[in-house]
Protein backbone atom coordinates (compact mmCIF):
# COMPACT_ATOMS: atom_id res chain seq x y z
CA UNK A 1 0.00 0.00 0.00
CA UNK A 2 2.57 2.26 0.94
CA UNK A 3 4.92 1.38 -2.07
CA UNK A 4 2.02 2.49 -4.02
CA UNK A 5 1.14 5.32 -2.74
CA UNK A 6 4.98 6.48 -3.21
CA UNK A 7 5.44 5.02 -6.69
CA UNK A 8 4.32 8.36 -9.09
CA UNK A 9 6.06 10.73 -6.31
CA UNK A 10 9.69 8.86 -7.11
CA UNK A 11 8.63 8.70 -10.59
CA UNK A 12 8.72 12.32 -10.35
CA UNK A 13 12.10 13.04 -8.41
CA UNK A 14 13.85 10.29 -10.89
CA UNK A 15 12.35 11.69 -14.17
CA UNK A 16 11.89 15.37 -13.54
CA UNK A 17 13.50 18.43 -12.89
CA UNK A 18 13.44 21.70 -11.87
CA UNK A 19 14.41 22.86 -15.44
CA UNK A 20 11.29 21.19 -16.62
CA UNK A 21 9.22 23.03 -13.86
CA UNK A 22 11.01 26.45 -14.69
CA UNK A 23 10.14 26.34 -17.92
CA UNK A 24 6.98 25.00 -18.24
CA UNK A 25 5.47 27.32 -14.64
CA UNK A 26 7.12 30.52 -15.65
CA UNK A 27 6.85 30.23 -19.28
CA UNK A 28 3.29 29.16 -19.49
CA UNK A 29 1.96 31.31 -17.04
CA UNK A 30 3.99 35.02 -16.87
CA UNK A 31 4.66 34.75 -20.42
CA UNK A 32 1.77 33.70 -22.43
CA UNK A 33 -1.18 33.86 -20.99
CA UNK A 34 -2.23 36.31 -17.72
CA UNK A 35 -2.82 34.68 -14.38
CA UNK A 36 -5.86 35.99 -14.05
CA UNK A 37 -7.21 33.69 -17.03
CA UNK A 38 -6.04 30.35 -14.96
CA UNK A 39 -8.10 28.46 -12.33
CA UNK A 40 -7.19 29.40 -9.15
CA UNK A 41 -4.85 27.29 -7.46
CA UNK A 42 -1.50 26.21 -5.67
CA UNK A 43 1.69 24.82 -6.74
CA UNK A 44 3.35 23.64 -3.97
CA UNK A 45 6.50 24.53 -2.25
CA UNK A 46 8.52 22.10 -3.88
CA UNK A 47 9.27 22.17 -7.89
CA UNK A 48 9.94 18.67 -7.85
CA UNK A 49 7.09 17.37 -5.69
CA UNK A 50 4.82 20.14 -5.73
CA UNK A 51 1.48 18.64 -4.34
CA UNK A 52 2.21 15.29 -5.78
CA UNK A 53 2.47 13.49 -1.39
CA UNK A 54 -0.72 14.85 -1.02
CA UNK A 55 -2.70 14.15 -3.81
CA UNK A 56 -1.78 10.76 -3.85
CA UNK A 57 -2.52 10.28 -0.02
CA UNK A 58 -4.46 6.80 0.13
CA UNK A 59 -8.11 7.17 0.70
CA UNK A 60 -11.34 5.30 1.07
CA UNK A 61 -11.90 4.82 -2.86
CA UNK A 62 -16.12 5.86 -1.98
CA UNK A 63 -14.47 9.22 -1.22
CA UNK A 64 -12.48 11.91 -2.92
CA UNK A 65 -10.22 12.14 -0.25
CA UNK A 66 -9.03 14.61 1.77
CA UNK A 67 -6.80 17.05 -0.62
CA UNK A 68 -9.70 17.09 -3.14
CA UNK A 69 -12.00 18.13 -0.71
CA UNK A 70 -9.77 21.15 0.41
CA UNK A 71 -8.76 21.80 -2.63
CA UNK A 72 -12.34 22.34 -4.10
CA UNK A 73 -13.84 23.96 -1.42
CA UNK A 74 -10.88 26.84 -1.84
CA UNK A 75 -10.64 27.52 -5.54
CA UNK A 76 -13.69 25.46 -6.87
CA UNK A 77 -14.12 22.25 -9.18
CA UNK A 78 -11.37 23.32 -11.56
CA UNK A 79 -8.15 24.24 -9.97
CA UNK A 80 -4.26 24.77 -10.68
CA UNK A 81 -1.66 22.29 -9.03
CA UNK A 82 1.52 21.00 -9.80
CA UNK A 83 1.26 17.18 -9.88
CA UNK A 84 3.63 14.95 -11.35
CA UNK A 85 6.61 16.95 -11.95
CA UNK A 86 4.84 19.39 -13.98
CA UNK A 87 1.99 22.43 -13.65
CA UNK A 88 -1.03 20.88 -13.82
CA UNK A 89 -4.85 21.23 -14.17
CA UNK A 90 -7.06 19.27 -12.26
CA UNK A 91 -10.31 18.92 -12.94
CA UNK A 92 -13.42 17.38 -10.39
CA UNK A 93 -16.12 18.99 -12.82
CA UNK A 94 -18.14 16.83 -14.76
CA UNK A 95 -18.80 18.80 -17.95
CA UNK A 96 -15.06 19.58 -18.23
CA UNK A 97 -14.36 16.28 -17.59
CA UNK A 98 -16.58 15.41 -20.80
CA UNK A 99 -15.02 18.09 -22.89
CA UNK A 100 -11.86 16.66 -22.30
CA UNK A 101 -12.76 13.10 -23.07
CA UNK A 102 -14.75 13.97 -26.08
CA UNK A 103 -11.95 15.97 -27.67
CA UNK A 104 -8.74 13.72 -27.18
CA UNK A 105 -6.09 13.80 -30.13
CA UNK A 106 -7.95 18.00 -31.12
CA UNK A 107 -6.89 19.20 -27.48
CA UNK A 108 -6.20 16.58 -25.53
CA UNK A 109 -3.74 13.51 -25.20
CA UNK A 110 -2.81 10.91 -23.12
CA UNK A 111 0.70 11.82 -20.97
CA UNK A 112 1.47 9.37 -18.61
CA UNK A 113 4.73 9.77 -16.04
CA UNK A 114 7.78 7.78 -18.00
CA UNK A 115 7.77 4.56 -15.47
CA UNK A 116 4.41 3.90 -16.64
CA UNK A 117 5.78 4.21 -20.03
CA UNK A 118 8.80 1.62 -19.51
CA UNK A 119 6.86 -0.81 -17.50
CA UNK A 120 4.26 -1.39 -19.88
CA UNK A 121 5.69 -1.39 -23.07
CA UNK A 122 5.45 1.44 -25.60
CA UNK A 123 2.67 -0.01 -27.53
CA UNK A 124 0.29 -0.47 -24.80
CA UNK A 125 -2.69 0.94 -26.10
CA UNK A 126 -3.17 3.31 -23.09
CA UNK A 127 -0.10 5.09 -23.97
CA UNK A 128 0.10 5.35 -27.63
CA UNK A 129 -2.07 8.18 -29.80
CA UNK A 130 -3.23 8.58 -33.43
CA UNK A 131 -3.58 5.85 -36.07
CA UNK A 132 -1.20 3.81 -34.30
CA UNK A 133 -4.33 3.70 -31.12
CA UNK A 134 -6.58 3.54 -33.74
CA UNK A 135 -5.23 -0.04 -35.19
CA UNK A 136 -4.49 -1.61 -31.97
CA UNK A 137 -7.79 -0.55 -30.54
CA UNK A 138 -9.89 -2.07 -33.23
CA UNK A 139 -7.97 -5.28 -33.18
CA UNK A 140 -9.24 -5.28 -29.52
CA UNK A 141 -12.52 -4.43 -30.34
CA UNK A 142 -13.18 -6.99 -32.71
CA UNK A 143 -12.03 -9.43 -30.15
CA UNK A 144 -14.63 -8.32 -27.72
CA UNK A 145 -17.64 -8.06 -29.93
CA UNK A 146 -16.88 -11.67 -31.10
CA UNK A 147 -16.47 -12.60 -27.41
CA UNK A 148 -19.28 -11.52 -25.48
CA UNK A 149 -21.59 -12.72 -28.52
CA UNK A 150 -19.85 -16.44 -29.06
CA UNK A 151 -22.12 -19.10 -27.10
CA UNK A 152 -18.62 -21.30 -26.53
CA UNK A 153 -17.13 -18.60 -24.41
CA UNK A 154 -19.96 -17.65 -22.83
CA UNK A 155 -20.56 -21.35 -22.05
CA UNK A 156 -17.13 -21.75 -20.84
CA UNK A 157 -17.68 -18.21 -18.19
CA UNK A 158 -20.33 -20.00 -16.96
CA UNK A 159 -18.94 -23.39 -16.08
CA UNK A 160 -15.67 -21.93 -14.74
CA UNK A 161 -18.02 -19.58 -12.51
CA UNK A 162 -19.66 -22.65 -11.02
CA UNK A 163 -16.58 -24.49 -10.36
CA UNK A 164 -15.48 -21.64 -8.43
CA UNK A 165 -18.07 -21.10 -6.49
CA UNK A 166 -18.41 -25.08 -6.20
CA UNK A 167 -14.90 -25.12 -4.54
CA UNK A 168 -15.94 -22.58 -1.80
CA UNK A 169 -18.77 -25.22 -0.08
CA UNK A 170 -16.46 -26.42 2.15
CA UNK A 171 -14.51 -23.41 2.91
CA UNK A 172 -16.28 -20.66 5.84
CA UNK A 173 -13.44 -17.77 4.54
CA UNK A 174 -12.32 -16.30 1.07
CA UNK A 175 -9.89 -13.68 0.03
CA UNK A 176 -12.07 -12.49 -2.51
CA UNK A 177 -9.86 -10.26 -4.01
CA UNK A 178 -7.28 -12.85 -4.89
CA UNK A 179 -10.01 -15.40 -6.14
CA UNK A 180 -11.57 -13.43 -8.59
CA UNK A 181 -8.27 -12.21 -10.25
CA UNK A 182 -7.46 -15.67 -10.78
CA UNK A 183 -11.40 -16.08 -12.15
CA UNK A 184 -10.83 -13.27 -14.77
CA UNK A 185 -7.30 -13.83 -15.22
CA UNK A 186 -7.77 -17.40 -16.78
CA UNK A 187 -11.03 -16.63 -18.75
CA UNK A 188 -8.89 -14.38 -20.90
CA UNK A 189 -6.17 -17.41 -20.96
CA UNK A 190 -8.90 -19.33 -22.42
CA UNK A 191 -10.62 -17.16 -24.90
CA UNK A 192 -7.36 -15.54 -25.96
CA UNK A 193 -5.19 -18.44 -26.17
CA UNK A 194 -7.05 -21.04 -25.51
CA UNK A 195 -5.01 -22.18 -22.57
CA UNK A 196 -6.91 -24.28 -19.90
CA UNK A 197 -6.55 -23.38 -15.76
CA UNK A 198 -4.81 -26.33 -15.10
CA UNK A 199 -2.00 -25.89 -18.09
CA UNK A 200 1.32 -25.68 -16.69
CA UNK A 201 1.68 -22.63 -18.93
CA UNK A 202 -1.27 -20.85 -17.15
CA UNK A 203 0.29 -20.70 -14.03
CA UNK A 204 3.92 -19.64 -15.12
CA UNK A 205 2.02 -16.72 -16.83
CA UNK A 206 0.13 -16.31 -13.75
CA UNK A 207 2.71 -15.94 -11.61
CA UNK A 208 5.00 -13.73 -13.69
CA UNK A 209 1.24 -11.15 -13.80
CA UNK A 210 1.34 -10.77 -10.08
CA UNK A 211 5.37 -10.03 -10.27
CA UNK A 212 4.13 -7.79 -12.96
CA UNK A 213 1.34 -5.90 -10.69
CA UNK A 214 3.35 -5.61 -7.53
CA UNK A 215 6.01 -3.63 -9.77
CA UNK A 216 3.70 -1.55 -11.59
CA UNK A 217 2.30 0.25 -7.96
CA UNK A 218 6.17 0.05 -6.77
CA UNK A 219 8.97 2.34 -6.47
CA UNK A 220 9.82 2.80 -9.97
CA UNK A 221 13.75 2.32 -8.95
CA UNK A 222 15.40 0.27 -11.91
CA UNK A 223 18.02 -1.77 -9.20
CA UNK A 224 18.09 -5.33 -9.20
CA UNK A 225 16.05 -6.84 -6.59
CA UNK A 226 13.65 -4.00 -6.24
CA UNK A 227 9.74 -4.77 -6.95
CA UNK A 228 10.37 -2.36 -10.10
CA UNK A 229 12.76 -4.55 -11.86
CA UNK A 230 11.56 -7.58 -10.81
CA UNK A 231 8.18 -6.61 -12.81
CA UNK A 232 10.14 -5.29 -16.01
CA UNK A 233 11.62 -8.85 -16.24
CA UNK A 234 8.53 -10.29 -16.07
CA UNK A 235 6.60 -8.08 -18.62
CA UNK A 236 9.64 -9.72 -20.59
CA UNK A 237 9.41 -13.22 -19.73
CA UNK A 238 5.18 -12.55 -20.58
CA UNK A 239 6.42 -10.99 -23.49
CA UNK A 240 8.55 -14.03 -25.34
CA UNK A 241 5.85 -16.21 -24.21
CA UNK A 242 3.88 -14.94 -26.28
CA UNK A 243 6.14 -14.22 -29.06
CA UNK A 244 7.01 -17.90 -28.67
CA UNK A 245 3.17 -19.22 -28.90
CA UNK A 246 2.59 -16.86 -32.13
CA UNK A 247 5.69 -18.68 -33.45
CA UNK A 248 4.55 -21.58 -33.08
CA UNK A 249 0.93 -20.85 -34.40
CA UNK A 250 2.19 -19.47 -37.49
CA UNK A 251 3.83 -22.81 -37.68
CA UNK A 252 1.18 -25.34 -37.03
CA UNK A 253 -0.37 -23.19 -40.21
CA UNK A 254 -4.14 -23.63 -40.87
CA UNK A 255 -4.81 -26.88 -39.90
CA UNK A 256 -4.77 -26.38 -36.64
CA UNK A 257 -7.17 -23.39 -35.74
CA UNK A 258 -8.26 -22.98 -32.69
CA UNK A 259 -11.00 -20.61 -33.06
CA UNK A 260 -9.32 -18.01 -30.31
CA UNK A 261 -7.99 -14.27 -30.69
CA UNK A 262 -4.82 -15.41 -31.11
CA UNK A 263 -6.04 -17.25 -34.48
CA UNK A 264 -8.23 -14.13 -35.13
CA UNK A 265 -5.02 -11.90 -34.71
CA UNK A 266 -2.74 -13.76 -37.08
CA UNK A 267 -4.38 -13.06 -39.78
CA UNK A 268 -4.34 -9.48 -39.01
CA UNK A 269 -0.81 -8.91 -42.03
CA UNK A 270 -1.02 -5.24 -40.98
CA UNK A 271 0.42 -5.72 -37.01
CA UNK A 272 4.12 -6.87 -36.87
CA UNK A 273 4.98 -9.28 -33.94
CA UNK A 274 5.50 -6.34 -31.41
CA UNK A 275 2.12 -4.74 -32.01
CA UNK A 276 0.44 -8.39 -31.29
CA UNK A 277 2.11 -9.14 -28.47
CA UNK A 278 1.06 -5.28 -27.14
CA UNK A 279 -2.30 -6.41 -27.53
CA UNK A 280 -2.55 -9.27 -25.67
CA UNK A 281 -0.98 -8.03 -22.98
CA UNK A 282 -3.17 -5.34 -22.56
CA UNK A 283 -5.86 -7.55 -22.52
CA UNK A 284 -4.92 -9.79 -20.23
CA UNK A 285 -4.22 -6.88 -18.00
CA UNK A 286 -7.80 -5.97 -18.27
CA UNK A 287 -9.06 -8.89 -17.33
CA UNK A 288 -6.56 -9.80 -14.78
CA UNK A 289 -6.94 -6.33 -12.56
CA UNK A 290 -9.96 -3.98 -13.98
CA UNK A 291 -12.50 -7.08 -14.18
CA UNK A 292 -11.87 -8.57 -11.12
CA UNK A 293 -11.57 -4.98 -9.19
CA UNK A 294 -14.99 -4.13 -9.86
CA UNK A 295 -16.10 -7.88 -9.34
CA UNK A 296 -15.10 -7.68 -5.93
CA UNK A 297 -16.64 -3.85 -5.51
CA UNK A 298 -19.78 -5.44 -6.19
CA UNK A 299 -19.17 -8.09 -3.50
CA UNK A 300 -18.80 -5.50 -1.36
CA UNK A 301 -21.11 -3.24 -1.54
CA UNK A 302 -23.79 -5.74 -1.87
CA UNK A 303 -22.82 -7.13 1.84
CA UNK A 304 -23.49 -4.22 3.21
CA UNK A 305 -26.77 -3.34 1.71
CA UNK A 306 -29.49 -5.92 2.14
CA UNK A 307 -31.94 -4.60 0.05
CA UNK A 308 -29.96 -4.67 -2.65
CA UNK A 309 -28.84 -8.39 -2.56
CA UNK A 310 -32.03 -9.26 -1.72
CA UNK A 311 -33.68 -7.84 -4.69
CA UNK A 312 -30.56 -9.27 -6.80
CA UNK A 313 -31.03 -12.54 -5.63
CA UNK A 314 -34.75 -12.60 -6.01
CA UNK A 315 -34.06 -11.59 -10.08
CA UNK A 316 -31.85 -15.01 -10.13
CA UNK A 317 -34.07 -16.87 -8.94
CA UNK A 318 -36.39 -15.81 -11.17
CA UNK A 319 -34.42 -16.48 -14.13
CA UNK A 320 -33.05 -19.66 -12.85
CA UNK A 321 -36.89 -21.24 -12.57
CA UNK A 322 -36.56 -20.23 -16.60
CA UNK A 323 -33.56 -22.62 -17.62
CA UNK A 324 -33.32 -26.33 -17.28
CA UNK A 325 -31.50 -28.24 -15.02
CA UNK A 326 -27.71 -27.87 -15.86
CA UNK A 327 -28.68 -25.20 -18.93
CA UNK A 328 -25.95 -22.69 -18.81
CA UNK A 329 -26.49 -19.05 -19.02
CA UNK A 330 -26.29 -17.09 -22.40
CA UNK A 331 -26.34 -13.86 -24.07
CA UNK A 332 -30.23 -13.44 -23.63
CA UNK A 333 -29.73 -14.18 -19.89
CA UNK A 334 -27.46 -11.73 -19.56
CA UNK A 335 -29.75 -8.89 -21.28
CA UNK A 336 -32.49 -9.87 -18.92
CA UNK A 337 -30.17 -9.16 -15.63
CA UNK A 338 -31.32 -5.25 -15.40
CA UNK A 339 -31.06 -4.89 -11.63
CA UNK A 340 -27.85 -6.55 -11.97
CA UNK A 341 -26.74 -4.57 -14.09
CA UNK A 342 -27.55 -1.57 -12.23
CA UNK A 343 -25.79 -3.03 -9.35
CA UNK A 344 -22.49 -3.45 -11.42
CA UNK A 345 -23.21 0.56 -12.84
CA UNK A 346 -23.81 1.69 -8.96
CA UNK A 347 -20.84 -0.22 -7.83
CA UNK A 348 -18.70 1.62 -10.74
CA UNK A 349 -19.91 4.85 -9.36
CA UNK A 350 -19.60 4.63 -5.99
CA UNK A 351 -16.12 2.67 -5.92
CA UNK A 352 -14.40 4.39 -8.86
CA UNK A 353 -12.52 1.89 -10.13
CA UNK A 354 -10.24 4.49 -11.89
CA UNK A 355 -9.92 7.47 -10.19
CA UNK A 356 -8.36 9.92 -12.79
CA UNK A 357 -6.55 9.52 -16.28
CA UNK A 358 -3.47 11.37 -17.43
CA UNK A 359 -3.87 14.35 -20.47
CA UNK A 360 -1.98 16.82 -21.62
CA UNK A 361 -3.27 20.05 -23.65
CA UNK A 362 -1.73 20.12 -27.15
CA UNK A 363 -2.34 23.69 -27.04
CA UNK A 364 -3.98 26.74 -25.47
CA UNK A 365 -7.69 25.20 -24.99
CA UNK A 366 -10.40 27.76 -24.24
CA UNK A 367 -13.34 26.63 -21.37
CA UNK A 368 -15.60 28.85 -20.28
CA UNK A 369 -13.59 31.65 -18.37
CA UNK A 370 -10.45 29.60 -18.29
CA UNK A 371 -7.76 29.21 -20.42
CA UNK A 372 -5.73 26.19 -19.92
CA UNK A 373 -2.38 26.46 -21.43
CA UNK A 374 -0.88 24.11 -24.11
CA UNK A 375 1.29 21.93 -22.36
CA UNK A 376 -0.15 21.58 -19.25
CA UNK A 377 -0.91 18.28 -17.49
CA UNK A 378 -4.85 17.41 -17.39
CA UNK A 379 -6.30 15.39 -14.70
CA UNK A 380 -10.66 14.59 -15.24
CA UNK A 381 -10.85 13.08 -11.88
CA UNK A 382 -13.78 11.02 -12.17
CA UNK A 383 -14.64 10.11 -8.70
CA UNK A 384 -15.27 13.82 -7.78
CA UNK A 385 -18.30 13.95 -10.28
CA UNK A 386 -19.32 10.18 -9.13
CA UNK A 387 -19.26 11.39 -5.63
CA UNK A 388 -20.85 15.55 -6.30
CA UNK A 389 -24.05 15.94 -4.15
CA UNK A 390 -24.64 18.40 -6.42
CA UNK A 391 -25.67 15.62 -9.34
CA UNK A 392 -26.31 12.65 -7.30
CA UNK A 393 -29.20 12.86 -4.63
CA UNK A 394 -26.97 11.31 -1.31
CA UNK A 395 -24.08 10.04 -3.58
CA UNK A 396 -22.50 7.87 -0.71
CA UNK A 397 -25.49 6.02 -0.20
CA UNK A 398 -25.20 3.02 -2.38
CA UNK A 399 -28.53 2.66 -4.37
CA UNK A 400 -28.78 0.88 -7.29
CA UNK A 401 -32.84 2.32 -8.31
CA UNK A 402 -31.02 5.43 -9.06
CA UNK A 403 -29.83 3.69 -12.29
CA UNK A 404 -33.80 2.83 -13.31
CA UNK A 405 -33.67 6.36 -14.12
CA UNK A 406 -31.61 6.73 -17.92
CA UNK A 407 -30.23 10.26 -17.40
CA UNK A 408 -28.01 8.53 -14.36
CA UNK A 409 -25.50 7.33 -16.91
CA UNK A 410 -24.88 10.60 -18.03
CA UNK A 411 -23.34 11.65 -15.14
CA UNK A 412 -20.75 9.26 -14.46
CA UNK A 413 -17.93 8.24 -16.73
CA UNK A 414 -16.35 4.81 -15.12
CA UNK A 415 -14.92 3.69 -18.46
CA UNK A 416 -13.64 7.26 -19.34
CA UNK A 417 -15.11 8.00 -23.12
CA UNK A 418 -14.60 9.58 -26.60
CA UNK A 419 -11.69 8.19 -28.46
CA UNK A 420 -10.64 5.97 -25.08
CA UNK A 421 -13.59 4.73 -23.93
CA UNK A 422 -13.31 1.21 -22.42
CA UNK A 423 -14.21 -1.37 -25.03
CA UNK A 424 -14.20 -4.17 -22.45
CA UNK A 425 -16.89 -2.87 -20.37
CA UNK A 426 -19.87 -5.05 -21.63
CA UNK A 427 -17.90 -8.39 -21.56
CA UNK A 428 -16.31 -7.57 -17.79
CA UNK A 429 -19.82 -6.37 -16.97
CA UNK A 430 -20.96 -10.03 -18.36
CA UNK A 431 -18.30 -11.95 -16.64
CA UNK A 432 -19.48 -10.61 -13.23
CA UNK A 433 -23.14 -11.12 -14.49
CA UNK A 434 -22.35 -14.79 -14.49
CA UNK A 435 -20.42 -14.78 -11.41
CA UNK A 436 -23.20 -13.23 -9.15
CA UNK A 437 -26.27 -15.23 -10.78
CA UNK A 438 -24.19 -18.39 -8.92
CA UNK A 439 -22.89 -17.00 -6.11
CA UNK A 440 -26.26 -15.13 -4.69
CA UNK A 441 -28.05 -18.41 -5.52
CA UNK A 442 -25.67 -20.80 -2.97
CA UNK A 443 -24.25 -18.40 -0.53
CA UNK A 444 -24.36 -15.04 1.58
CA UNK A 445 -21.75 -13.29 2.93
CA UNK A 446 -20.43 -10.43 4.71
CA UNK A 447 -17.19 -8.42 4.33
CA UNK A 448 -16.06 -5.99 7.43
CA UNK A 449 -15.86 -2.21 6.78
CA UNK A 450 -11.83 -2.45 7.52
CA UNK A 451 -11.96 -4.53 4.30
CA UNK A 452 -13.34 -1.13 2.66
CA UNK A 453 -11.80 -0.41 -0.96
CA UNK A 454 -9.06 2.26 -1.12
CA UNK A 455 -7.51 4.70 -3.92
CA UNK A 456 -4.18 4.63 -3.69
CA UNK A 457 -4.34 5.78 -6.44
CA UNK A 458 -4.75 2.74 -7.59
CA UNK A 459 -8.24 0.22 -6.93
CA UNK A 460 -7.05 -1.96 -3.80
CA UNK A 461 -8.21 -4.17 -0.91
CA UNK A 462 -7.46 -3.92 2.54
CA UNK A 463 -6.70 -7.64 3.36
CA UNK A 464 -7.43 -8.96 0.14
CA UNK A 465 -11.18 -8.31 0.73
CA UNK A 466 -11.64 -11.27 3.50
CA UNK A 467 -15.36 -12.68 3.24
CA UNK A 468 -17.30 -15.00 5.64
CA UNK A 469 -19.24 -17.07 3.36
CA UNK A 470 -22.15 -18.98 4.81
CA UNK A 471 -23.72 -21.60 1.92
CA UNK A 472 -27.91 -21.77 1.82
CA UNK A 473 -28.18 -25.23 0.62
CA UNK A 474 -26.30 -28.35 1.30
Amino acid sequence: MAASFLAVVFSTTLFSGIVVFVCKLFGCIRKEKPIDLLPRGSMGWFPFLGETLAFLKPHKSNSIGTFLQQHCSRYGNIFKSHLFGGPTIVSCDLEFNVFILQNEERLFQTSYPKPVHDILGKLSMMLVSGDLHKKLRSAAVSFINVSKSSPDFLSYVDDLCISLVDSWRDKKQVVFFKEAKELTFYLMLKNLLSIEPEDPIAGEILGDFLTFMKGFVSLPILIPGTAYAKAVKARKRISYTLKEMIRNRENEGMHKKRGDFLDELLGKVWLNDEEKVSILLDLLLAGYETTSGLMALVVYFLAHSPSSLQTLKDEHQALRKTKKDGEPLNWEDFKKMEFTSHVISESLRCGNLVKFVHRRALKDVKFKEYVIPGGWQVLPIFTAAHLDPSIHEHPLEFNPWRWADQTTSKKVTPFGGGLRICPGAELGKLEIAFFLHHFVLHFRWEAKEEDCPISCPYLDFKRGLVLQIHQLHK
